[in-house]
């Protein structure tokens, strides 16, 4: 298998934000916007990969600013991290003024998605980072990766730790929190 650049992998997507996107109260509702995100990380998995890509998980997406009805959404996506079988897709959210052309960021989300064929985890490309800046966000993402294998086996060893208390030692834990 073919290594691939970094820089080669980047993609942009635009998309008018409709009243059809819009939440309760006239912005762009978080969902729509989510939703475009998981293709882009999808169009920029499949394509560095080679194969189908699905999504294993979102890493942390904040909202910054609301999306206004009649902006443009700007998504640039790009390989930021790839293992054995995942690669972390880095996407960067804007929206354009389309009377102005002023942009402003509005979301950064990291998706991790999984090659696979014949419905199983197939292997990836090798990701070659050549400028600074991808070699820092290659190391951050392995870094991500292995902070978020961590959480998960801590999360597993406390819910087993939960599961073995009775219920007069899970109300004390409650009261105790605050719950």
């Amino acid at each position: 298998m073919e290594a691939k650049r970094a820089a080669e992998t980047r993609m942009q997507m635009a998309q008018v934000v409709t009243p059809g996107h819009a939440n309760m109260y006239g912005k762009a509702f978080g969902g729509a916007i989510l939703s475009m995100i998981d293709l882009v990380a999808y169009t920029v998995a499949s394509r560095f990969a080679g194969n189908v890509c699905v999504t294993a998980s979102f890493d942390r997406v904040d909202f910054h600013e609301p999306i206004e009805i009649g902006d443009v959404v700007v998504l640039t996506g790009f390989v930021s991290y790839a293992g054995r079988t995942s690669v972390e897709v880095t996407v960067e959210v804007e929206a354009e003024d389309v009377l102005t052309g002023a942009r402003r960021h509005t979301n950064t989300a990291r998706v991790t998605m999984v090659a696979i064929k014949d419905g199983k985890p197939t292997p990836v490309p090798k990701l070659v980072c050549e400028s600074h800046e991808e070699k820092v966000r290659f190391l951050e993402g392995l870094r991500r990766r292995k902070t978020r294998a961590q959480r998960e086996s801590e999360r597993q060893a406390f819910h087993r730790e939960l599961e073995r208390l009775d219920d007069a030692e899970l109300d004390r834990l409650l009261t105790e929190e605050g719950g």
